[in-house]
């Protein structure tokens, strides 16, 4: 499967990253599983690659969007014209949960960022696959500690992703349990997790 670019790299750190594309990006038919709990993956040279999971996407106003609001009845012809031609990007964020180097995959955070503008890929279902599959669930640990993102959801949005994309029910399986290991402490936001989990399975 050919690899699906998503966007641009706008700022990074090594916790995570926040890419940006057009709006017609974001509609286009190839990139429908741009969404919540998404794997990405941001190559910086040959042999090393960042992956995050996207846990936000937002699209900030402008000036000619506030004055359109205004404006009363918008047409299709201007509302279509505003998201073809917008210079204001589609920004999602994305928390860092591992990186590849030299044909291993470590569910650690990166050693370096990735850079201004270097380009943000969708990772496919077989790279979604070697993901989850590398390591015992380290991955977690990234998205359990990061406070300021729903954890309950995006974990829930991840999980559903897999089990779409690998049809690996032993995973999903043993993904819940590990994460009422990890959790049994901290009983508010494991019952946040479970409480997605169950809204998908519904």
């Amino acid at each position: 499967m050919t690899a699906i670019q998503i966007g641009h790299l706008l700022r990074a750190g090594i916790s995570g990253f926040v890419a940006g594309c057009s709006v017609s990006q974001l509609e286009a038919p190839a990139t429908t599983n741009m969404a919540l709990g998404a794997l990405v993956r941001a190559p910086l040279d040959k042999d090393y690659s960042v992956y995050g999971l996207i846990y936000d996407i937002h699209i900030d106003d402008d000036g000619l969007v506030r004055q359109l609001v205004t404006a009363g009845n918008v047409s299709a012809e201007v509302m279509r014209d505003n998201r073809e031609r917008r210079i204001v990007p589609v920004e999602m964020s994305v928390l860092a949960v591992g990186y590849e180097q030299g044909g291993k995959i470590y569910h650690l955070l990166p050693p370096r960022p990735p850079l201004s503008l270097d380009v943000i890929y969708l990772c496919s279902d077989a790279e979604l696959a070697k993901f989850t599959d590398a390591g015992k669930f380290g991955y977690f640990r990234h998205i359990l500690r990061a406070k300021e993102i729903p954890i309950g959801e995006v974990l829930a949005a991840h999980i559903l992703d897999v089990k779409r994309k690998t049809k690996n029910e032993k995973w999903v399986a043993a993904a819940t349990q590990e994460l009422i290991t990890l959790l049994r402490d901290d009983y508010p936001t494991l019952m946040s997790v479970l409480g997605a989990l169950g809204d998908t399975s519904a």
